[in-house]
């Protein structure tokens, strides 16, 4: 009864894991390259994505269907910062589009439930898009500055001797 919405949950499962390999990506190469705050906003990205898989996956058990842990493509290597951001807020207005449809074709199929469910992650996916285009407003505002004011911070919590997370 429910197969076209086991299908499109499964869909989101496999967008939403892909966004944690490549949020998770992002994360470790900025936090290599000394950008504490981009590297904690992908990680925090990443454990609300983590988070969606979860909804999504009790949603699709509920509905009696078999959750399949595949994702959507493999991390792009992306080691600039404003090309992650840039990949990271078209991923996000994707899902939100992609969401946006697949809540209607859900109500079509009366299953007001999963609708509801991709309704909440459009408004997630959007705020994601909103953080990652902040940040890269902030780069073009303030250019390599921005990037190297996140580096000395570092330092200067070290220095300091402040404990790394």
């Amino acid at each position: 009864m429910h197969e076209k919405s086991i299908k499109l949950l499964n869909e989101a499962v496999a967008d939403e894991l892909a966004a944690v390999h490549q949020y998770m990506y992002f994360h470790f190469h900025c936090d290599d390259q000394g950008y504490d705050l981009l590297a904690g906003l992908f990680k925090k990205t990443a454990i609300d994505e983590m988070i969606h898989v979860e909804k999504l996956s009790e949603r699709i058990l509920f509905l009696k269907g078999d959750v399949e842990m595949k994702t959507a493509f493999d991390a792009e290597k992306i080691h600039d910062v404003k090309k992650m951001l840039e990949k990271a807020a078209s991923m996000e207005a994707s899902s939100a589009k992609d969401y946006n449809v697949w809540a209607n074709q859900c109500a079509a199929n009366n299953d007001a439930i999963s609708k509801k469910l991709f309704e909440e992650l459009v408004m997630d996916e959007e705020g994601h898009f909103d953080n990652y285009d902040t940040e890269l407003e902030n780069m073009a505002k303030f250019g390599d500055n921005y990037l190297a004011l996140q580096s000395i911070e570092r330092s200067r919590s070290r220095s300091a001797g402040r404990p790394q997370d």
